[in-house]
């Protein structure tokens, strides 16, 4: 038996019995791949997403507001620092990776390229969007490869905060004036088609998810998460007493989940295509700050360097006496 076929064994005995492959065990090319541009795209989603909501931190309608907004923001760095760690167990550059999505090599979530608008948006980002990625990464949790489990276990913590965070703005709007009703309800028709879109393309459209399930990366399908997450979410918005803009919404008994309406498939590719309302301001953004921020990373390493040299100083001088 050849080393690389122990290793392809010793591979598949680990994903049979769910457990967790780690960076230093063998995996197939592929698997390595498919992580790779998952993990980055999460990455990429996370740091990208900071962008809508700093736009309301200077305009958040209270102090209290404004704190915890920044603390959302925080946490969304967080998550892209925790994501991108774990890519780089696959062998994979930051570096390399910044600059494909600089380049549009490598994407993110459509849904940061649409506008916050309104106050309200704060809201319902954190009660769709956020709690969209809590469907998604609970799952993730179960993921096969190691660091990317474990890097998801305090992300749905903390997305749990944001989902609440969102859901209470959207709860004072709606049972506030009839100008703060109309904001939450403008804004849930606005951001609700975008935020099935987040799950993926539709099952039959996935060139990765049957691949992915196999290597249990995944273990739902983007249709099925996507079901979960309207399952979820519409009984919330009856709370709110919005209503979800979909005439062919209806709960249906026989498979015991709601029946929902045709996404925009269009809109969808369009976005991820780089055509999206916003799609280019952020990049532009992102790539600026990048710039900007060169002096920083440069100050790093160089303090990096001079604190190893003397490091290994201290350590001649001791061998010495």
């Amino acid at each position: 038996m050849t080393q690389t076929t122990a290793g392809e064994t010793r591979f598949q005995t680990t994903i049979d019995a769910d457990d967790k492959v780690e960076p230093r065990d063998w995996m197939p090319e592929g698997y390595r791949h498919t992580l790779i541009r998952q993990i980055a795209q999460h990455a990429h989603s996370e740091v990208i997403g900071m962008q809508p909501e700093s736009n309301w931190i200077t305009r958040a309608p209270s102090l209290k507001r404004k704190a915890i907004l920044i603390a959302k923001i925080q946490d969304e760095a967080g998550h892209g620092l925790y994501l991108y760690s774990a890519a780089e167990t696959l062998g994979v550059s930051r570096e390399d990776l910044v600059d494909q999505l600089h380049t549009g090599r490598q994407k993110y979530s459509s849904i940061f390229n649409y506008p916050t608008l309104t106050w309200a948006d704060m809201g319902t980002i954190g009660w769709l969007v956020d709690g969209a990625a809590i469907v998604n990464q609970i799952m993730l949790q179960q993921t096969s490869y190691g660091p990317y489990s474990r890097a998801m276990v305090r992300n749905c913590k903390e997305e749990s905060f944001h989902q609440r965070q969102g859901y209470e703005i959207m709860l004072t709007l709606s049972r506030g004036s009839a100008e703060q009703r109309a904001l939450a309800q403008d804004a849930l028709d606005r951001w609700w088609w975008p935020s099935l879109m987040m799950f993926g393309p539709p099952d039959s459209e996935s060139t990765h998810t049957e691949q992915s399930m196999e290597w249990k990366i995944k273990r739902m399908t983007n249709d099925d998460l996507r079901q979960k997450f309207v399952d979820m979410t519409i009984p919330q918005a009856e709370y709110l007493g919005l209503t979800v803009p979909d005439p062919d919404l209806v709960w249906n008994v026989e498979r015991e989940h709601y029946d929902f309406g045709d996404i925009d498939w269009d809109e969808f590719w369009t976005v991820i295509k780089g055509h999206g309302p916003m799609n280019r301001e952020r990049i532009q953004h992102k790539v600026g700050a990048w710039e900007d921020g060169e002096w920083v990373r440069e100050a790093a390493i160089a303090h990096s360097e001079k604190a190893a040299a003397r490091a290994a100083d201290t350590i001649d001088a001791r061998g010495a006496a």
